[in-house]
């Protein structure tokens, strides 16, 4: 089994593939999960219970933001104070991120079993899909609580190098989902509720997964005790302020899709069911360069926490060369395939040419995506959190709602479809600025940066 020590003394190459590959294959699960409950729902030939999916797709975004926050900023935090030898405080930090996973998850619950319609008419439902919509969002507020502490536990588990069984728990959730969507949604008739309840099961059984990983390894360095949970030292603080800039982008995507989803309404479902579709076809090539740049980051943040920054510097080097290959490879496959996948997942003339031009919209920033992600990394590992805070909010906010609002007026649906990608421009362009200053001032003055290691792991 990999150990966190193994981040400070393995090949570059060799830890990249360590820890990237198994998070790429998780981030691939990730949208399998999403696209099955879309495809299966799309053979019931009724593409209105397709745009209803992709209407409440925000709110079980909203959900996966919330473990990735906690997650994301637990790992890296965790990884930081593993490189400064002080074990004592991770299982303080994993302790707290568990508990607090549990406690948002039932504020969910509630919120959502009494506010989910009029949640739901405010973003984009209509007389068609409200009811569809409102039978999906009902079972996934009741299996909330699983879903972000499945997704919690996924990420910091990787702070002590177990990349491997955070893959093979997310890939046990997803089979259980693909495994009963057919029998839930078609051959039980469950339809929309059938999706639902069969991916509140996965993240079930994902979670008595992580559950098991921690009570057979004697010997981890993580704790999921009550009577290690503590907040001192500025533990809630550190890993919310660093996980904020990972999971600030999937929450303005969940907040930018209702807007867009409403804009979307005015040129009716089929419009709606089309962007639902293209987003998830986009997510392959987001959400693997996003696995990659997931994966090194505890490797970044240990080697930070060790005061190794030549090691620091030769990853990040190392990764960048890896996230530009795969992002022109992906965007080249999902460009020639593009055709095929958006008609398996919906029936309609118009809502397959619609989502062919959105889906290649969408993926044209493939290329480059990676490095945006890879840079959030880089700073997230660096302790930064306001440079990053603010690029994830240029990307999908500042100047993603905005924009569409712009080329929704002056060019309609045409105008809608390109949004994204001139946000993800920009968005990359920002990061790459922000994260180049921060490395210059970090490798220009290493004293200062050793200095505020030592007070973020005392």
């Amino acid at each position: 089994m990999n150990t966190a020590q193994d981040f400070g003394k393995d090949f570059i190459w060799k830890l990249i593939s360590k820890t990237g590959i198994p998070a790429i294959i998780s981030m691939i699960v990730v949208v399998i999960y999403n696209m099955a409950d879309t495809f299966f729902v799309g053979q019931t030939h009724n593409d209105m219970m397709v745009a209803a999916v992709s209407l409440a797709a925000p709110i079980f975004t909203l959900m996966i933001t919330v473990g990735t926050l906690i997650g994301s900023g637990g790992c890296a935090v965790i990884s930081n104070v593993l490189g400064a030898g002080n074990q004592e405080r991770a299982k303080h930090i994993s302790s707290f991120c568990v508990y607090a996973s549990v406690a948002i998850g039932l504020l969910f619950t509630a919120a959502l079993l009494i506010f989910a319609e009029p949640v739901l008419l405010a973003i984009g439902a209509t007389e068609n899909t409200i009811s569809f919509a409102c039978s999906y969002t009902h079972w996934i507020a009741i299996g909330a609580v699983f879903i972000i502490f499945s997704n919690t536990l996924s990420n910091i588990i990787r702070a002590e190098g177990a990349a491997r069984e955070s893959m093979i728990g997310n890939l046990i959730g997803t089979i259980t989902n693909i495994v009963l969507d057919p029998i839930m949604i078609l051959c039980m008739g469950m339809g929309v509720q059938g999706a639902a309840v069969a991916t509140v099961i996965g993240n079930m059984f994902a979670c008595l997964f992580y559950v098991y990983y921690f009570y057979r390894k004697k010997d981890s360095l993580l704790s999921l005790s009550l009577k290690d949970f503590s907040m001192r030292g500025g533990i809630a603080s550190s890993v919310f302020s660093i996980g904020l800039p990972g999971a600030l982008g999937n929450l303005l995507m969940s907040f930018s899709n209702i807007f867009m989803n409403i804009l979307l309404a005015g040129y009716g479902d089929n419009a709606v069911a089309a962007m639902g579709v293209a987003m998830k076809v986009g997510m392959i090539v987001v959400m693997l360069q996003m696995g990659l740049a997931t994966g090194v980051l505890p490797i970044l943040s240990y080697n930070y926490g060790a005061e190794n920054f030549d090691r620091l510097k030769e990853t990040i080097k190392k990764s960048g060369i890896v996230c530009m290959g795969l992002g022109v490879i992906l965007t080249v496959i999902c460009f020639t395939v593009c055709e095929a996948i958006v008609s398996s997942f919906v029936t309609g003339a118009e809502v397959i040419t619609l989502g062919i031009d959105m889906t290649k919209a969408i993926i044209l920033s493939g290329p480059f995506i990676g490095l945006y992600f890879l840079c959030i990394s880089i700073m997230q590992a660096l302790g930064k959190s306001t440079a990053p805070i603010i690029v994830s909010l240029l990307r999908q906010g500042i100047i993603y709602v905005p924009l569409m609002y712009l080329l929704n007026y002056f060019f309609e649906l045409n105008g809608l479809i390109y949004t994204q990608l001139i946000s993800d421009y920009i968005g990359i362009l920002a990061a790459i600025i922000a994260c180049t200053a921060i490395l210059k001032s970090c490798i220009g003055n290493k004293e200062l940066c050793i200095t505020e290691v030592k007070e973020r792991n005392s």
